[in-house]
C-alpha cells in the first residue's frame, strides 16, 4: 500500500486508535503522521503502514501550522461522521 504525503489517515492501532492524522513523510513500510496536538508537525510519529487506514482526504502541508492542522482534521472528522449516519 502506497500512501502519499498530505493524505489523511485514521490510526487503527495504538493509543491513538481512531484518530485522524495527516501523513508528513514515508520511509519503507512506515509513515510519519501528525495531528497537531499530541504529535506536532515538527515531531511526527513513526507508524507502521499496516496500522493506518487511508482515506480520500488530502491536506496541503505547505505553510500549514499545528493550529490549522487541528482545525482541518476536526472538520474532516465531523464530515466523515455525518456522512456515515
Amino acid at each position: 500500500m502506497s500512501i502519499k504525503i498530505g493524505t489523511v489517515v485514521i490510526s487503527s492501532a495504538g493509543h491513538d486508535s481512531g484518530r485522524p492524522m495527516v501523513v508528513t513523510g514515508a520511509d519503507g513500510g512506515f509513515v510519519f503522521v501528525a495531528d497537531g496536538k499530541e504529535r506536532k508537525l515538527d515531531s511526527p510519529k513513526k507508524k507502521n503502514i499496516k496500522h493506518v487506514r487511508k482515506t480520500l482526504g488530502t491536506i496541503e502541508l505547505e505553510g500549514l501550522t499545528d493550529k490549522k492542522l487541528r482545525q482541518t482534521l476536526r472538520a474532516f472528522a465531523n464530515n466523515t461522521l455525518q456522512e456515515s449516519e
